[in-house]
């Protein structure tokens, strides 16, 4: 069974056993977490969710992105600034898909 799950402003589809990337999340690796935003529970679409439904999931890393480089650049105006970004994340794995 699958479920759509929202975290961190994104949604995910998610079945028991899966290891997501998503934005970090307070917690310590090991340790595990309940997700309540569930969309969609297999074919039961939630209005706006599904009630009863939740999803565990354990905390295996929290660790940080690949660094995204922005570069700005205006054309003969002698114009140039560089800027890096390393996103914070969590890499969890989905333990089990409960609803009723």
């Amino acid at each position: 069974m699958y479920a759509v799950i929202k975290t961190g402003g994104k949604q995910y589809r998610v079945t028991t056993g899966d290891v997501l990337k998503i934005e970090k999340i307070a917690g310590e690796e090991g340790k595990e977490v309940v997700f309540n935003d569930v969309l969609a529970l297999g074919d039961t679409i939630g209005n706006p969710l599904v009630a009863g439904a939740s999803v565990k999931a354990q905390i295996l890393k929290q660790a940080r992105d690949a660094k995204v480089i922005i570069f700005k650049k205006k054309r003969r105006q002698n114009y140039r600034r560089k800027n890096g970004h390393r996103q914070s994340i969590t890499l969890v794995k989905i333990t089990d898909v409960c609803g009723k």
